[in-house]
C-alpha cells in the first residue's frame, strides 16, 4: 500500500489558481495558434472598418484643368459628397453609388465647362522656337480667343474653331486666300436663326485678314451645314427653308395622327406627309389705259394751242351774177380738233385773206399695278397613311384581327382630306391603306444576372464585407476558441470517499480472495508485460482494481 501511496503522489494533478496560470500551462503550439488567432481576428477588423469607412470609389472624372477641377470639388463640396484625388490629382474619385447622380447633377451645373486657351498661349514663349512654332501659337491663339467669343452666345454649349492660314509669301503670283470652320454644340432645344449664324460667319472673317465671308463654313454638332452661300443661285434651299418645310410636314401629320388616333386607337396607324412648297419670288406691273369715261364735263384738257393768221385787201364780187353775189358772207365755224377752214364769201371772193388754227390735248387714263407674290406657298399635299387591321373579341374571349371595311377606309380618307386640306385643282393625293402591323420582339441580349453591372456593384459592395466575416468566423471557430476552451475547462475537483466510487461500487474496503501481501506486491507495470498483466486482472476482478483506484484519488492507504 506504500507504494501505491507513492504512486498516487507522482500522478497527482495540482489545480490551476488563474486564468494567466491555465494560459501558461498551455502546449506551445496551442499558444501559437492562439496568438496567431487573435492577430488574424484584429486584422479582420481593421480591414473591415476601413471598408466600411471608405467605401468603393469610382472616377468621376478625369483629365481635367485646374479651373474645372476647382469648380468641381467646390460643387462636392456643397453638395456633402465625399471625394478623393488619384493619378496626382488627374481624376477626381467619388463613391461608386453616387457616380451616375452626380455626373448628372454636374451637367445641370455646366461642369466641366473645358478649357479653352486663347493668346496667352503667347506669354509663356520659349527661346529658339522657330518661326513656324510661332506661327503655329499665334493661329491657336486666335482660334481660342474665336471659340471664347461665339460661345459667348446663350444658344451655344461649346465651339470649336478651326483655321486655315497660308503662308503668304510675296514670291506667289496667286496668294491663297484663309479659310475657317467652326463647329458648334448647341444647348437641347435651341436653335440659331440667321442673323445669329451671319454675325457667327461676320465675327469670324472680321477676325482674319482677307478672309471672305463666304470662306467660313458653320455646322452644328449634327453635321448640318448651317451657313449658306447666298451668292450661288444653284446652291438650294437653305437650313431655315428646309426647316420650314419638315415644320409644315410635321404639322399635317400631327393633324392626322390626333385626329385618327381617337377612332382606330393608339398606336395603330402611322402617317406620313410630303409637301412642296414655292420659295420662288416673283414681281409683275401692268399699264391699263382706258378712255375717257363720261359726259364733255368730266373730261380733262392737258394743253391748247390756238393761232390765227389774216391779210389786207378790197374784196371783189365774183361769181354769177344775181341775188346771191350781193349776199353779205358768213361767218366760219372751226372744228374741235382745231382744223382750219378758210374764210370764204358766199358770193365772190376779195383779194385778202384770213386763216386760224386750234389744238386741244386732252388726258387719258392710266392704271399701273404692280403684283409680288408670297414666297413659301403650299403647292402640293401627298398624305400617305396606313391603319392597323381592327381587333375582335368573340364571346369566348378570343381575340382576332379582321381588315377594314371599304365604308370605314373612305370615311377615314375624308376625315385625312379635310384635315390636310385636300385640293383636287392642286393635285393633292391623299391615300388610306388598311393592314395588319407585324409586331417584332426584340430579344434583349442581356448578359447572365450575376454579370450584369449592378449585380456586380452589389457583390463588390457585400462580397468584400461577406469574405471578412467568414474569415473572422474561420479565425474564431478554428483558432482561439479551441484554445479558450482549453484554458477555461474546469479542473476537477478532488473526490471525497465514498463520493463517487463508493457510491458504484458498494462492497467492502477489503479485497476478497487477495491478501494484503500480494496487494502490497503490486506495482505499477513498467513494461507491457507488466501493463498486459494489469489489463488482465482488471478485466477478472474489476473489484479489486476500483479499490486500489479509489485509494489513489482519496488518497488513504488501500
Amino acid at each position: 500500500m506504500d507504494n501505491a501511496v507513492a504512486a498516487n503522489s507522482t500522478i497527482q494533478l495540482v489545480p490551476a489558481d488563474s486564468f494567466t496560470a491555465r494560459l501558461a500551462a498551455l502546449p506551445a503550439r496551442s499558444k501559437l495558434a492562439l496568438g496567431g488567432g487573435i492577430a488574424a481576428l484584429v486584422a479582420v477588423v481593421a480591414a473591415m472598418t476601413l471598408w466600411s469607412s471608405q467605401g468603393d470609389y469610382k472616377v468621376l472624372y478625369a483629365n481635367l484643368s485646374d479651373k474645372d477641377g476647382g469648380a468641381i470639388i467646390a460643387q462636392l463640396s456643397q453638395m456633402n459628397v465625399p471625394y478623393k484625388h488619384a493619378d496626382g490629382g488627374a481624376a477626381i474619385l467619388v463613391p461608386a453609388s453616387k457616380v451616375h447622380d452626380v455626373r448628372l447633377k454636374m451637367a445641370s451645373a455646366g461642369l466641366p465647362k473645358g478649357s479653352v486657351v486663347g493668346f496667352e498661349l503667347l506669354d509663356n514663349a520659349r527661346f529658339g522656337q522657330t518661326q513656324f512654332q510661332e506661327r503655329l501659337s499665334f493661329q491657336r491663339g486666335l482660334e481660342g480667343e474665336l471659340t471664347r467669343s461665339i460661345t459667348a452666345l446663350n444658344a451655344v454649349e461649346s465651339a470649336r474653331v478651326h483655321l486655315a492660314l497660308p503662308n503668304q509669301n510675296g514670291f506667289f503670283r496667286e496668294q491663297q486666300k484663309p479659310t475657317a470652320s467652326v463647329m458648334l454644340t448647341l444647348f437641347p432645344g435651341r436653335a440659331l436663326d440667321r442673323s445669329q449664324i451671319a454675325g457667327i460667319v461676320h465675327l469670324v472673317s472680321s477676325s482674319v485678314p482677307e478672309m471672305n465671308p463666304k470662306a467660313v463654313s458653320v455646322l452644328d454638332q449634327t453635321g448640318a451645314l448651317l451657313s449658306s452661300n447666298d451668292g450661288n443661285p444653284g446652291a438650294g434651299l437653305d437650313a431655315r427653308q428646309l426647316q420650314y418645310v419638315s415644320q409644315i410636314e410635321a404639322g399635317y401629320a400631327k393633324r392626322i395622327v390626333e385626329l385618327l388616333e381617337p377612332v382606330v386607337g393608339r398606336e395603330n396607324l402611322r402617317a406620313s406627309v410630303t409637301a412642296e412648297i414655292d420659295f420662288s419670288q416673283s414681281e409683275a406691273t401692268f399699264e391699263e389705259f382706258k378712255p375717257n369715261q363720261g359726259n364733255a364735263d368730266r373730261i380733262t384738257v392737258r394743253s391748247q394751242q390756238t393761232s390765227e393768221q389774216a391779210g389786207g385787201g378790197t374784196a371783189l364780187p365774183t361769181g354769177t351774177p344775181g341775188a346771191a353775189s350781193n349776199v353779205p358772207p358768213i361767218a366760219p365755224t372751226a372744228p374741235l380738233n382745231g382744223a382750219a377752214t378758210p374764210l370764204q364769201t358766199a358770193g365772190g371772193s376779195s383779194n385778202g385773206s384770213s386763216r386760224r388754227e386750234a389744238v386741244t390735248n386732252y388726258e387719258v387714263d392710266k392704271t399701273v399695278r404692280v403684283t409680288r407674290n408670297a414666297t413659301g406657298t403650299v403647292k402640293r399635299i401627298n398624305a400617305a397613311v396606313v391603319v392597323n387591321h381592327k381587333t375582335t373579341t368573340d364571346p369566348k374571349g378570343k381575340a382576332t384581327t379582321v381588315a377594314l371595311t371599304k365604308d370605314e377606309i373612305d370615311k377615314l380618307t375624308a376625315l385625312v382630306q379635310e384635315s390636310v386640306g385636300y385640293s383636287q385643282e392642286r393635285g393633292d393625293s391623299v391615300r388610306v391603306v388598311n393592314a395588319p402591323f407585324k409586331i417584332e420582339t426584340i430579344d434583349k441580349d442581356e448578359p447572365v444576372w450575376w454579370k450584369q453591372p449592378e449585380v456586380l456593384d452589389m457583390m463588390r459592395i457585400v462580397g468584400i464585407p461577406a469574405a471578412l466575416a467568414f474569415v473572422a468566423m474561420l479565425v474564431i471557430f478554428g483558432l482561439v476558441r479551441p484554445a479558450m476552451k482549453s484554458a477555461l475547462k474546469p479542473v476537477p475537483a478532488p473526490a471525497l470517499p465514498g463520493s463517487q466510487i463508493n457510491a458504484v461500487v458498494d462492497d467492502d474496503q477489503a479485497l476478497p480472495g487477495l491478501p494484503s501481501s500480494e496487494l502490497m506486491a503490486l506495482e505499477a507495470p513498467k513494461s507491457a508485460e507488466r501493463l498486459e498483466r494489469a489489463r488482465s486482472l482488471a478485466k477478472e476482478n474489476p473489484a479489486a482494481v476500483a479499490n486500489i483506484v479509489r485509494g489513489w484519488v482519496s488518497g488513504e492507504p488501500a
